[in-house]
């Protein structure tokens, strides 16, 4: 980038990043430069300074990377999903009520789920388990028992036992049959322990959402039952005289759902199924709508994979609108309408904070106003090319180098070229393409071929994470999260970069960056200072990273540090974690540390039996060792 001679602000930066777009009234950039950040959206005189924040993590002893949780931002969420259906509710003269379920497999963490029981409990907002182990977690973190817990996923005798046992102790507890095969199991356990079950049943619908999710709904999806198979469930419930226990009906159509009229259709045709239900009998009370509720990671407000062409009331009054049209019309009365809602309570939550540990810059080397007489051939096109790149040549000089780029590259495989001249070759094509990146811009419209020349030429920001741990779904299935710098935005940033993780691993890297007009392969990214530490932060990123994060190159969990904002932007510090030692990743992977530390004290009592180092040098190899064992997996300075 060039500098401009306009004079920056800290405006331009929060157009630039798209702070006002994505931030949904968190995130504000300070008069000082600094990314902010309130619980209350718009309410900037509560704000926190994120790099205030990061000084305070350092001083209490804990680096960067650091996975920040602002506690009230996930209240503010749960509030507002609770407080827009029942205004919808209200304004529509609907004649039932909401309960939510918080998927704990959107973010599994203790501190994240009890979060959530404790906030949500006026609401009586409650949780779904999708597995054995989230069932134990609910059961011993939810105490409202007027709040739902909704059973999902396959379900052996255990978890029907532990599911009942729930029930038994007067939990809402609605299992529901995902499978033809789990029904008779349910009945038989429900008759052995005498309680009576609430049982729901997932169907497949056939309308299907765009998206990276479009595969959980429709007749092809893995979950659910289809038309005949609900008739065999309910056939065998009026046998077995538990037809009345058949109390809600589910479905999912999937997760970060962009378009507004896939909502509405799924719940028209649910809402049909909902009412031949209540037709044969069956003592129906909920319509559970699974999730899908989206996040507008990229702030366009269309229905753009990674962001949602509708608002948070929009989406309950829909909802609540689409359900009693059908119902009205069958006059069956109106349902507790159930959302299973995780990705939009924590993605603002939850940002990651890392550190810039170097940068690598794409720039040729100075060029020899003449070539020395003895260059190759195709080394010479090269130059004439770039000799007589202007603005009218400029695709005909693109189009030249890249075949004579590939004719030098073949004469030094076939040993005609010395590896000199492919070094001259490369840096005179390097050069090529610089000069027709600044002159591109002059042009009125860009050719197709040239749209990626800048990409080429932009520059690594190596960081202090990984891609894999922290930000898997970046790696995995190409989300989109907004990632900025968190201070400094009162200067011009001047250069384009992507960011590289500290994996020895070629994906390990953000290429794919939000912007208005789709995505960008390149940021923009201020100078590094000498002996400064430059800070960029990833947000929205409380669904699912935890959770779905691996060990790549054995690089563990992150620090966590959780604040609550107060008034006038005050904070205290509620909660911290650390991340993970080498010595934990290594047990995650089966090593025994103090079998491998015994092994590597042998190893230095040999190099002192044989000489090649001294009793004190064992002792300090040792200590180091052990001091690498205790050490943070990430970089330290």
């Amino acid at each position: 980038m060039t500098p401009s001679l306009e004079r920056w602000t800290v405006e331009r930066s929060t157009e630039l990043y798209g702070v006002r777009e994505w931030g949904a009234g968190f995130f504000g950039i300070s008069p000082s430069g600094e990314l902010q950040v309130t619980a209350e959206p718009g309410k900037f005189e509560n704000a926190v300074s994120i790099p205030e924040i990061i000084e305070g993590i350092q001083a209490r002893g804990l680096d960067m990377p650091v996975l920040l949780r602002i506690e009230n931002i996930l209240d503010t969420q749960i509030s507002l999903l609770n407080e827009s259906f029942q205004d919808a509710i209200r304004s529509l003269d609907y004649k039932g009520t909401y309960l939510g379920a918080y998927p704990i497999k959107v973010n599994q963490q203790q501190q994240v789920v009890e979060a959530v029981t404790r906030h949500g409990k006026k609401y009586h907002h409650g949780l779904e388990a999708g597995s054995k182990a989230e069932l134990i977690a609910a059961m011993g973190m939810l105490r409202d028992t007027e709040a739902v817990l909704v059973c999902n996923g396959y379900k052996d005798q255990e978890f029907i036992d532990l599911g009942l046992h729930a029930t038994r102790l007067g939990f809402t507890c609605i299992m529901v049959v995902e499978m033809p095969g789990e029904l008779p199991l349910i009945i038989e356990r429900s008759k052995v322990l005498g309680v009576e079950p609430i049982l729901g049943v997932r169907v497949k619908l056939s309308t299907q959402a765009g998206g990276l999710w479009t595969e959980s709904g429709g007749d092809r999806s893995i979950f659910g039952l289809n038309a005949a198979q609900i008739i065999d469930v309910i056939d065998a419930l009026k046998e077995a005289d538990m037809l009345d226990r058949l109390q809600l009906l589910h479905y999912h159509l999937g997760s970060q759902i962009p378009n507004i009229r896939e909502i509405r259709s799924a719940v028209a045709e649910a809402s049909r199924v909902y009412a031949g239900l209540v037709a044969e009998g069956a003592g129906m009370r909920y319509l559970d709508l699974g999730g899908g509720l989206a996040v507008d990671y990229d702030g366009t407000q269309t229905n753009f994979m990674s962001s949602r062409n509708y608002s948070v009331n929009e989406y309950c009054v829909d909802v609540v609108e689409g359900v009693m049209t059908v119902l009205d019309e069958q006059k069956v009365p109106h349902p507790t309408i159930i959302t299973e809602s995780g990705r939009a309570l924590v993605a603002y939550y939850s940002m990651l904070l890392f550190n810039v540990l170097d940068f690598a810059r794409f720039e040729p080397e100075p060029l020899p106003e003449k070539l020395p007489p003895d260059t190759h051939i195709q080394v010479q096109h090269l130059f004439e090319a770039l000799q007589a790149l202007n603005l009218r040549t400029i695709q005909e000089c693109f189009n030249d180098s890249l075949y004579y780029r590939d004719e030098v590259r073949q004469a030094f495989s076939n040993g005609k070229m010395s590896f000199r001249q492919r070094a001259l070759a490369d840096n005179v094509f390097w050069e090529i393409i610089r000069r027709i990146a600044v002159l591109s811009k002059d042009l009125p419209a860009l050719p197709h071929d040239l749209e990626n020349v800048g990409q080429a030429l932009s520059d690594i920001y190596y960081c202090n994470f990984s891609v894999f741990q922290s930000l898997p779904d970046a790696w995995a299935i190409g989300q989109l999260f907004p990632v900025m710098p968190v201070h400094r935005l009162g200067e011009e940033p001047t250069r384009e970069g992507l960011l590289a993780d500290i994996t020895c691993d070629c994906d390990g890297k953000i290429d794919r960056f939000i912007d208005s007009q789709g995505v960008k392969r390149s940021m923009p990214l201020h100078e590094l200072k000498e002996n400064e530490e430059y800070y960029l932060g990833a947000f929205l990123v409380g669904a699912y990273q935890e959770t779905l994060g691996d060990l790549h190159n054995l690089l563990g969990d992150t620090n966590v540090v959780t604040i609550r904002i107060r008034q006038g932007g005050q904070y205290d510090f509620v909660g911290e974690l650390e991340g993970d030692s080498v010595e934990d990743v290594l047990t995650y992977v089966e090593y025994d540390p103090k079998a491998l530390l015994a092994r590597f004290r042998e190893t230095a009592e040999n190099a002192v039996r044989h000489g090649r180092i001294t009793p004190s040098e064992r002792r300090e190899t040792l200590s180091a060792y052990r001091s690498g064992l205790q050490g943070y997996t990430y970089f330290e300075r």
